[in-house]
């Protein structure tokens, strides 16, 4: 989801309320300044990530950045350009590039990255699951960041608030960590384990 604000963090916006709206009017708000800087949690996927990392909708690079201080070869992709002027900006490696075009280094990623709620995008997470699969290599997998139990499979019409005027509506998902089973199975993958930091929940997911 940080690829959502990619613009928005050249606007000044740290540090003040983000939302993303719903058609019916629901709120949710993003916790921005999670996103912009090291977080707890962040260890789980940065310990998993033990060769080369492609970091899928990588915002500002925390992500990106962190497993490159470690040695690890990362590359952040975004479709947002100030993100990825942001993670270079790091010190780490970003591709301004919508992920469902041709990657480099496409079937031999260790690792896929979809941290932060990001296997929401395109509002399709079987379809974003498939192209992830795409990416790694036979043995690699996909670590994705979960909503808790309960929360199952969810799409939306929603927009980001503040945001630019001429912004539109555009489509979002969900994914409880009790649905991720049934996502993954119908993408061509399965769950390796799922696990819980305070108040954040990850799986990793390998090729069935």
């Amino acid at each position: 989801m940080t690829t959502l604000l990619g613009n928005e963090f050249d606007r000044g916006l740290l540090g003040h309320r983000c939302w993303l709206e719903l058609a019916g009017g629901e709120r949710i708000e993003l916790p921005v300044e999670r996103w912009a800087a090291p977080s707890a949690g962040d260890e789980v996927l940065l310990d998993a990530c033990s060769g080369p990392t492609i970091d899928v909708g990588c915002g500002p690079g925390r992500l990106t950045a962190a497993l490159a201080g470690r040695g690890v070869v990362a590359l952040g992709v975004d479709s947002s350009r100030t993100a990825v002027r942001l993670t270079r900006r790091r010190g780490a490696s970003a591709l301004h590039r919508n992920v469902f075009h041709h990657v480099p280094g496409e079937g031999r990623w260790r690792h896929a990255l979809l941290a932060d709620g990001n296997i929401g995008i395109g509002g399709n997470p079987v379809a974003l699951l498939r192209r992830t699969a795409q990416l790694i290599a036979v043995d690699g997998d996909v670590l994705v960041e979960l909503e808790p139990p309960g929360h199952g499979l969810r799409h939306e019409r929603v927009r980001l608030r503040p945001g630019h005027a001429d912004v539109g509506w555009f489509t979002w998902a969900w994914v409880g960590v009790d649905a991720i089973a049934d996502v993954a199975v119908r993408a061509g993958l399965r769950v390796s384990w799922t696990t819980q930091r305070g108040h954040r929940w990850f799986a990793r997911l390998e090729r069935s």
